[in-house]
């Protein structure tokens, strides 16, 4: 008796376990691909490694690759330049993306073929936008350069990407042409969760338009905004694909931005120890920055 009693917890036992283990070898190889490269650059930010030297580290230096990092003329361009095109491109092709959301909503004549030609942007590699948008700045033709002079705002004599004054604003503006049909798209997919019957209660009892976005719509789509936003930051934050093809940050340090400098770090200079500090540094900054982030726009939230 007491043998039939226990023969169906085993089964109930293993029902329970089942998502984890069919789950546990892709955790496995994500937390190998991720933790691995991490932990060696925080074992190698302690060392003096430059592959121009030795191919093995040479000593124990301790914090010296981070006081140096931080204390490079760079260092504060580089940031500043990359919180410029984090947070301002972020809350741009939010705000754009949440237009075309609206638009795409509206159910207008054509909205279909407008749908699958606004993903195509996205699935462009950085690289050719890059090329693309190098094309369209050069000053002996490009079309930005003539669009700019028939309003009657010209490029500057030296070239859009050649002005320290435009060249963060032309790569800001190619990434923001990339990437706010994500915003649109995701946005858009999240509008559609709106029940109609609610729509249609607010419109019986009079709400405005805009009533029904800011106290109906945003509220409901604003968790998957949220997400979408920590996403594009994040990336944002390591801009280097549209930094090398554009400008290479230039002119000057009037480009340049962290994911730049670390590249320029480990795979111009190969000084592995300081590239390694590098990586730990806009790890930590991005870090903290999304839990800031999330502690304010999860405050008070019901999941």
């Amino acid at each position: 008796m007491s043998h039939a009693q226990v023969a169906p917890a085993r089964p109930n036992r293993l029902r329970a376990w089942l998502p984890f283990l069919l789950i546990a070898p892709s955790v496995i190889l994500l937390l190998s691909l991720v933790l691995y490269p991490l932990l060696f650059a925080l074992k190698n930010s302690f060392y003096f490694w430059n592959l121009q030297r030795s191919a093995e580290p040479l000593q124990f230096i301790g914090l010296a690759n981070y006081k140096m990092v931080l204390s490079g003329p760079e260092f504060l361009p580089s940031l500043t330049n990359t919180l410029i095109l984090s947070v301002t491109g972020t809350i741009i092709e939010f705000a754009l993306g949440l237009a075309v959301a609206l638009l795409l909503a509206n159910r207008l004549p054509g909205m279909s073929v407008s749908r699958a030609l606004l993903i195509l942007p996205t699935t462009i590699a950085p690289v050719v936008v890059g090329f693309l948008f190098r094309y369209m700045y050069d000053p002996a033709g490009g079309l930005a350069g003539w669009l700019l002079t028939l309003i009657g705002a010209p490029p500057p004599a030296e070239g859009i990407l050649g002005s320290s004054t435009t060249a963060l604003a032309a790569i800001l503006f190619a990434d923001v042409w990339q990437w706010t049909p994500f915003f649109a798209i995701v946005l858009y997919a999240g509008l559609l969760s709106v029940s109609p019957s609610l729509i249609e209660a607010a419109r019986l009892d009079g709400a405005s338009a805009w009533t029904m976005l800011w106290r109906i719509k945003l509220p409901l789509v604003m968790k998957t905004a949220v997400i979408i936003i920590i996403l594009r930051f994040m990336q944002l934050f390591n801009t280097f694909d549209l930094v090398l093809v554009l400008t290479k940050g230039g002119p000057g340090l009037s480009s340049r931005t962290l994911g730049y400098t670390l590249y320029q770090q480990g795979l111009v200079d190969f000084n592995i120890g300081l590239a390694s500090a590098s990586t730990w540094i806009i790890v930590i900054m991005v870090n903290i920055l999304v839990t800031l982030y999330a502690a304010i726009a999860f405050k008070n939230w019901e999941w």
